[in-house]
């Protein structure tokens, strides 16, 4: 470790969700070893300065945290795949944030001697530095064996968000209920939208923008439990 508590973090997946999570734990002190090649390397560049470019089994060799920010389809042969290479290394942490998966998707590098994590942010990644202000406001599910879940929920908090511990065995409803959320959400906006557009609204994206905002607000407070509530929600 670079100081204390703080960790040489290797982010493997620059779409939209790793680059931003390693600025997050970056700036939560932590030294960032590296990040593999995306399609958009001007994007990654930005969120992430300086940081260098390397293989992922590079990744693993050289680091105490892996962050695993790959698709859904890519996550279990990415995991076999560089247990294949023997690079995962024991003692050595490794967190995917997929929200359908728990640890079980790692156990290739368990197998190895790697310490698994899930935590997944509650955020629609946009790949920019948006998302870290969104990180502030989110939660994060957390899935871990009991040993280490302090661990998943310290990680967590860096991010900026509130952990939830989710169990194994609930993942699937968990990532049922962030996918039906998600797609609603774009469904019935693209639907008024496109109504919007048809009577000749120029800009039905900017005229929905309060009323969809104050509506899914004023939703979200109707389920949510008085002792939950922020002051002013009432």
């Amino acid at each position: 470790m670079t100081q204390a508590g703080r960790l040489g973090i290797g982010i493997i997946g620059a779409g939209r969700v790793g680059p931003v999570i390693g600025a997050a734990l970056a700036g939560a002190g932590h030294a960032l070893t590296g990040i593999t090649a995306g399609s958009d390397p001007d994007r990654v560049a930005a969120i992430l300065p300086d940081v260098p470019v390397r293989d992922a089994d590079e990744i693993v060799r050289i680091s105490e945290l892996v962050v695993l920010a790959v698709p859904s389809d890519q996550l279990p042969g990415i995991v076999a795949g560089l247990a294949e290479t023997e690079s995962w290394q024991p003692g050595q942490l490794v967190l995917h944030t997929d929200p359908g998966y728990g640890t079980s998707v790692l156990a290739p590098a368990m197998s190895r001697g790697a310490i698994p994590l899930a935590v997944h942010p509650a955020i629609s990644f946009t790949g920019t530095s948006i998302d870290l202000r969104q990180l502030r406001a989110a939660y994060a599910a957390v899935t871990a064996p009991a040993a280490v879940l302090p661990i998943g929920q310290a990680l967590a908090v860096e991010l900026g968000c509130e952990p939830v511990v989710i169990a194994e065995a609930d993942r699937a409803a968990y990532a049922e209920a962030i996918s039906t959320a998600s797609e609603f959400a774009r469904s019935i906006v693209g639907q008024a939208t496109g109504l919007l557009r048809g009577i000749g609204v120029e800009n039905p994206g900017g005229y929905l923008s309060a009323l969809v905002s104050s509506t899914f607000d004023r939703a979200l407070r109707d389920v949510t439990p008085p002792e939950f509530r922020l002051p002013d929600e009432g």
